[in-house]
């Protein structure tokens, strides 16, 4: 087979879930996928409602967490990259999880 006849737009995400430490993807084909969780430091800081609360988008193409603002795309996981937000994002990011987290405790 060559590959540059291998047609990426068939690669679907059929099911996913995360553990503390993992991102598992099934995609349609039957393949599963095992990435760090420390790739995605969005994730990595989720609690586990957080990160079980996902949803697939961009028909199969793409992961999306509402409560975390993040969107994970299935050629980024093949191609081997990890999230590419800056620490100045990330730190912004976590100072308003941090307010939210303190209101919904008052």
């Amino acid at each position: 087979m060559n590959s540059s006849n291998f047609n990426l737009q068939n690669i679907r995400i059929s099911n996913v879930s995360v553990t503390e430490q993992t991102l598992i993807i099934v995609l349609t084909d039957g393949r599963i996928i095992l990435v760090p969780v420390h790739w995605y430091p969005r994730l990595l800081h989720a609690n586990d409602e957080e990160r079980q609360n996902w949803r697939i988008i961009g028909n199969g193409h793409g992961i999306h967490w509402n409560a975390l603002d993040e969107d994970i795309s299935i050629m980024d996981i093949l191609a081997g990259r990890p999230s590419a937000e800056s620490q100045k994002s990330l730190k912004k990011w976590l100072r308003t999880r941090k307010n939210t987290i303190k209101v919904a405790n008052m």
